[in-house]
């Protein structure tokens, strides 16, 4: 669902982006019925989906590595130690960039870059805070559970995905 509805914010603000999903688990099991629902009920496919797993070359080529749980953020790290800086639970970004605030205007007219305000939302972040089993930052995972979880986890990725997109590709002044 998270892959989904950040390509589908992304394309509505003009934001040309891979966005790709993985996991930890399984390879190529297709989106559950009751997500597949959901985001169908949004304008959204996820019926052609099928799970990938994590890699480090996935990770190390990414500008930004989001996941719905902190163990997700622990394994991206985990398979690349250097992508700390710009991996995050979408929870965790969500709240360091509404403290932040969003990219700023750069020197050649158009935002600084990604690596740049990342490092400005995570200052102070180590390695070391993934460990342990908190919650606190973690998407409930609604698999088997009711189609009306789903429809509740769905509306939280969407309320995430939607703070994120608005500090990270911010909309010049004077541009609708």
């Amino acid at each position: 669902m998270g892959e989904v509805l950040l390509r589908d914010r992304l394309a509505r603000v003009g934001v040309d982006a891979e966005v790709r999903s993985a996991g930890l688990v399984s390879e190529g099991a297709p989106a559950s019925p009751n997500g597949v629902k959901v985001m169908a009920k949004r304008g959204l496919d996820l019926s052609a989906h099928r799970s990938q797993k994590l890699t480090p070359d996935a990770v190390a080529h990414a500008d930004l590595v989001l996941g719905m749980a902190r163990e997700h953020v622990r394994e991206a790290v985990v398979l690349d130690p250097a992508s700390l800086a710009k991996t995050f639970t979408m929870r965790e970004l969500a709240r360091r960039a509404e403290r932040t605030g969003p990219r700023r205007p750069g020197p050649d007219g158009g935002l600084e870059p990604m690596a740049d305000w990342l490092a400005r939302v995570g200052a102070g972040r180590r390695a070391a805070d993934l460990l342990g089993t908190s919650t606190d930052d973690d998407v409930a995972d609604p698999i088997g559970l009711s189609k009306r979880t789903y429809e509740r986890t769905a509306q939280e990725i969407e309320d995430l995905v939607t703070t994120i997109v608005r500090h990270a590709f911010p909309v010049p002044a004077g541009r609708p």
